[in-house]
């Protein structure tokens, strides 16, 4: 059964309560970090939409909010000081937030709908990641969306894996995926 994927961006009045519900959740914490108390976590989300490097967006699944991105420029993030950023580079960030829609594959076909939207700004030539190195589970999952692995990287806040998605090896993929689907239509 196929889903509508859609995303939209994070409205701070009508999205705080429901964020942070997410960042509260037992397979969130250990990731992001993030289970304030609402009064300092209502601050954390107002400075991060107020940061005009990155955009906030909640994903959902036939009109259902369910996960939560960050679609941000690699210059003028931590992350650029961990390799030779270009000045189109994009990274992303995302969770599952609703524990209903966990282990049941929307990941991929959700992160590459948001790569596939970076995309289309014709001057970046890659998209980054560095998920905790410990969560194997979503590095799998980069894999799978055309993500190569780079590196281990200290971050402020964990220790990250730096992966890569390089725009001519996603189409390539892109491309492929759409050709065998093709094919087993006509088998």
């Amino acid at each position: 059964m196929e889903k509508e994927i859609s995303f939209e961006k994070v409205d701070y009045d009508r999205d705080l309560e429901l964020i942070h519900k997410w960042m509260n959740e037992p397979h969130v914490i250990p990731f992001w970090q993030l289970d304030y108390p609402i009064e300092k976590f209502s601050q954390h989300l107002q400075e991060a939409l107020a940061d005009e490097h990155q955009m906030l967006l909640l994903g959902s699944l036939d009109g259902v909010p369910m996960s939560y991105w960050e679609s941000y420029w690699a210059k003028g993030d931590v992350v650029e000081k961990s390799y030779e950023a270009d000045t189109f580079d994009q990274g992303i960030h995302l969770l599952i937030g609703d524990p209903d829609y966990l282990g049941k594959g929307y990941s991929l076909p959700m992160l590459e709908a948001i790569i596939e939207y970076q995309f289309q700004v014709p001057e970046t030539p890659k998209i980054i990641a560095e998920p905790d190195i410990r969560n194997e589970k979503m590095i799998h999952v980069f894999e799978r969306c055309s993500f190569e692995r780079v590196k281990p990287i200290e971050l402020p806040d964990k220790t990250g894996l730096l992966m890569f998605c390089h725009r001519d090896v996603f189409e390539r993929r892109r491309q492929h995926d759409r050709h065998d689907k093709r094919l087993q239509a006509h088998t």
